[in-house]
């Protein structure tokens, strides 16, 4: 998906866990889901907007948020919130919901195997609210992004993140992400921030 060279790695002794309990995990870069049983040691490598990426003998996962407990981590309140949010479910304001909230919600989402948030990493394409259609005064959100590599099975989790943490912003009803290919992905996309965190400046 990306040059793991460019990738900044926290392993260390800090950073070892034994699982306390059995968690259901996601395999990097696949995406298919697999349990990992209690017992079983794995090394933190990232901290990424709340959820996990963990390798150990059995290769590299993502661990979300809500299953922090079974690695002795606790999870920002603002991750435990979005992995329960419901469509609907944020709170309700007079008007469209704040762009700029749902660009800051998108920034809490990330490639577990990039230490950079999505939007920064100039995987976000658009962002357009409109009204509901299914909900009249109530607003929608679609969303365009793509990925670092057409063949990236982590698409499917990365955008529902994505629109788990947009339902979250006042005003939106619904939120609709689109993983798209053109213009392919290019790493120029990375924005100045993004190309600092990754040592690229």
């Amino acid at each position: 998906m990306f040059n793991q060279s460019q990738i900044s790695n926290e392993s260390d002794s800090v950073n070892d866990r034994v699982l306390k309990r059995d968690v259901s995990a996601t395999i990097i870069p696949s995406g298919d889901p697999v349990p990992l049983p209690a017992g079983t040691a794995v090394n933190i490598t990232h901290r990424l907007g709340g959820n996990f990426t963990v390798v150990c003998d059995l290769g590299m996962f993502r661990i979300n948020a809500a299953d922090a407990d079974a690695l002795g981590e606790q999870p920002p309140p603002s991750a435990s919130a979005s992995a329960t949010q419901t469509p609907g479910a944020a709170a309700s304001t007079a008007g469209p919901p704040d762009e700029a909230a749902v660009w800051e919600q998108l920034k809490t989402v990330f490639d577990p195997e990039i230490p950079v948030n999505i939007v920064d990493l100039g995987l976000v394409y658009s962002l357009h609210i409109a009204p509901a259609e299914s909900a009249p005064g109530q607003y929608q959100v679609h969303i365009a992004m793509t990925l670092t590599a057409p063949g990236c099975g982590m698409g499917p989790v990365i955008a529902e993140d994505a629109r788990l943490r947009v339902l979250t912003v006042p005003g939106v009803h619904e939120a609709r992400v689109e993983i798209v290919w053109e213009p392919p992905w290019t790493s120029e996309m990375i924005s100045t921030e993004g190309k600092m965190e990754l040592g690229l400046l």
